[in-house]
Protein backbone atom coordinates (compact mmCIF):
# COMPACT_ATOMS: atom_id res chain seq x y z
CA UNK A 1 0.00 0.00 0.00
CA UNK A 2 1.40 3.42 -1.11
CA UNK A 3 1.29 6.25 2.12
CA UNK A 4 2.30 9.83 1.47
CA UNK A 5 4.42 10.60 4.64
CA UNK A 6 7.06 12.31 6.41
CA UNK A 7 10.53 11.23 5.94
CA UNK A 8 12.72 12.65 8.67
CA UNK A 9 16.10 14.32 8.25
CA UNK A 10 18.56 17.16 10.21
CA UNK A 11 20.59 17.30 12.66
CA UNK A 12 20.02 16.55 16.71
CA UNK A 13 17.10 18.41 17.50
CA UNK A 14 16.48 19.99 14.25
CA UNK A 15 14.56 18.15 12.52
CA UNK A 16 13.50 18.64 8.84
CA UNK A 17 10.71 16.40 7.00
CA UNK A 18 10.78 14.99 2.88
CA UNK A 19 7.18 14.50 1.93
CA UNK A 20 7.29 11.30 0.68
CA UNK A 21 5.54 8.58 -1.33
CA UNK A 22 6.77 4.99 -0.15
CA UNK A 23 5.26 1.76 0.12
CA UNK A 24 4.12 1.12 3.69
CA UNK A 25 6.46 -1.64 4.25
CA UNK A 26 9.79 0.47 3.80
CA UNK A 27 10.75 2.17 6.95
CA UNK A 28 10.55 5.69 7.99
CA UNK A 29 14.01 7.12 6.91
CA UNK A 30 14.72 4.56 4.15
CA UNK A 31 13.66 3.50 0.59
CA UNK A 32 10.67 6.06 -1.04
CA UNK A 33 9.46 6.15 -4.68
CA UNK A 34 9.29 10.04 -4.97
CA UNK A 35 9.73 13.26 -3.11
CA UNK A 36 6.85 15.65 -3.40
CA UNK A 37 7.87 18.37 -0.85
CA UNK A 38 9.46 19.07 2.35
CA UNK A 39 8.35 20.23 5.94
CA UNK A 40 10.17 22.48 8.55
CA UNK A 41 8.53 22.36 11.43
CA UNK A 42 11.02 24.99 13.15
CA UNK A 43 10.32 27.69 11.15
CA UNK A 44 7.07 30.18 12.01
CA UNK A 45 3.66 28.81 10.34
CA UNK A 46 3.69 32.59 8.63
CA UNK A 47 7.17 31.69 6.05
CA UNK A 48 6.39 30.89 3.23
CA UNK A 49 9.79 28.42 2.87
CA UNK A 50 7.78 26.35 5.92
CA UNK A 51 6.14 23.93 3.46
CA UNK A 52 6.61 23.81 -0.40
CA UNK A 53 4.68 20.85 -2.33
CA UNK A 54 4.68 19.73 -5.24
CA UNK A 55 0.64 19.56 -5.93
CA UNK A 56 0.68 17.89 -9.44
CA UNK A 57 2.66 15.01 -7.92
CA UNK A 58 0.70 14.64 -4.87
CA UNK A 59 -2.93 14.35 -6.56
CA UNK A 60 -1.41 12.19 -9.42
CA UNK A 61 -0.41 9.95 -6.66
CA UNK A 62 -3.48 10.24 -4.72
CA UNK A 63 -5.76 9.34 -7.60
CA UNK A 64 -2.75 6.15 -7.91
CA UNK A 65 -4.27 5.02 -4.30
CA UNK A 66 -1.85 6.67 -2.53
CA UNK A 67 -3.06 7.43 1.48
CA UNK A 68 -1.35 10.28 3.39
CA UNK A 69 -1.00 9.76 6.86
CA UNK A 70 -3.06 11.75 9.49
CA UNK A 71 0.23 14.68 9.80
CA UNK A 72 0.45 15.16 6.08
CA UNK A 73 -3.38 15.24 5.80
CA UNK A 74 -3.92 18.07 7.96
CA UNK A 75 -0.65 19.77 6.50
CA UNK A 76 -2.18 18.93 3.05
CA UNK A 77 -5.77 20.27 4.64
CA UNK A 78 -4.09 23.29 6.05
CA UNK A 79 -2.94 24.24 2.05
CA UNK A 80 -6.56 23.04 1.01
CA UNK A 81 -5.17 20.79 -1.25
CA UNK A 82 -6.36 17.46 0.48
CA UNK A 83 -9.84 17.35 2.70
CA UNK A 84 -8.75 18.44 6.58
CA UNK A 85 -9.22 15.22 8.60
CA UNK A 86 -11.62 15.10 11.55
CA UNK A 87 -10.70 16.03 14.93
CA UNK A 88 -10.09 13.77 17.13
CA UNK A 89 -11.80 14.18 20.51
CA UNK A 90 -9.34 14.87 23.34
CA UNK A 91 -11.60 16.90 26.06
CA UNK A 92 -8.64 17.08 28.37
CA UNK A 93 -6.43 18.60 26.07
CA UNK A 94 -7.90 22.05 27.08
CA UNK A 95 -7.35 21.59 30.88
CA UNK A 96 -3.23 22.06 31.85
CA UNK A 97 -1.82 19.22 32.97
CA UNK A 98 -1.48 20.10 36.47
CA UNK A 99 -5.33 20.92 36.96
CA UNK A 100 -5.63 17.42 35.25
CA UNK A 101 -5.10 15.47 37.89
CA UNK A 102 -7.34 17.16 40.16
CA UNK A 103 -10.50 16.48 37.79
CA UNK A 104 -9.26 12.98 37.83
CA UNK A 105 -9.29 12.52 41.45
CA UNK A 106 -12.43 14.27 41.67
CA UNK A 107 -14.16 12.15 39.17
CA UNK A 108 -12.73 8.94 40.02
CA UNK A 109 -11.65 8.22 36.85
CA UNK A 110 -7.67 7.19 35.90
CA UNK A 111 -6.45 7.91 32.65
CA UNK A 112 -3.11 6.31 33.26
CA UNK A 113 -1.84 3.40 35.42
CA UNK A 114 -1.10 5.50 38.37
CA UNK A 115 -0.37 4.01 41.59
CA UNK A 116 -2.37 5.65 44.20
CA UNK A 117 -1.01 7.95 46.81
CA UNK A 118 -2.22 7.01 49.94
CA UNK A 119 -2.48 9.82 52.47
CA UNK A 120 -1.61 9.79 55.60
CA UNK A 121 -4.44 9.03 58.23
CA UNK A 122 -5.43 11.79 61.12
CA UNK A 123 -4.98 10.93 64.78
CA UNK A 124 -8.59 11.46 66.30
CA UNK A 125 -8.06 12.45 69.99
CA UNK A 126 -9.37 9.78 72.54
CA UNK A 127 -12.23 12.12 73.90
CA UNK A 128 -13.62 12.48 70.24
CA UNK A 129 -13.69 9.18 69.68
CA UNK A 130 -16.87 6.96 69.48
CA UNK A 131 -16.93 4.49 72.18
CA UNK A 132 -17.76 0.92 70.30
CA UNK A 133 -20.52 -0.85 71.65
CA UNK A 134 -19.55 -4.21 73.00
CA UNK A 135 -20.67 -6.66 69.64
CA UNK A 136 -23.36 -9.42 70.85
CA UNK A 137 -22.54 -12.93 69.91
CA UNK A 138 -24.58 -14.84 68.23
CA UNK A 139 -25.11 -19.21 69.80
CA UNK A 140 -22.91 -21.38 67.49
CA UNK A 141 -25.38 -23.68 65.56
CA UNK A 142 -24.33 -27.37 66.28
CA UNK A 143 -22.96 -29.36 63.23
CA UNK A 144 -24.04 -32.36 62.53
CA UNK A 145 -20.92 -34.85 63.24
CA UNK A 146 -21.31 -36.29 59.46
CA UNK A 147 -21.14 -32.95 58.03
CA UNK A 148 -17.52 -32.15 60.01
CA UNK A 149 -14.80 -33.46 58.28
CA UNK A 150 -12.59 -36.30 60.35
CA UNK A 151 -9.83 -35.16 62.10
CA UNK A 152 -7.31 -38.16 62.24
CA UNK A 153 -5.87 -38.93 66.09
CA UNK A 154 -2.09 -37.21 66.32
CA UNK A 155 0.72 -39.82 67.27
CA UNK A 156 2.79 -39.23 70.23
CA UNK A 157 6.22 -39.62 70.18
CA UNK A 158 8.03 -40.88 72.87
CA UNK A 159 9.94 -38.01 75.18
CA UNK A 160 13.64 -37.94 75.49
CA UNK A 161 15.18 -37.83 78.88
Amino acid sequence: MLKIRLSMGGAKKRPVYKIVVADSRFPRDGKFIEKVGFFNPLLPKAKKERINFEVERIKHWISKGAKPTLRVSRLLGEAEIYPMPPKGNNPLKAIPKKDRKKTESESGKTLKAEPKKEEPKKEVPKAAEPKAEPKKEEPKKEVPKAAEPKAEPKKEEPKKE
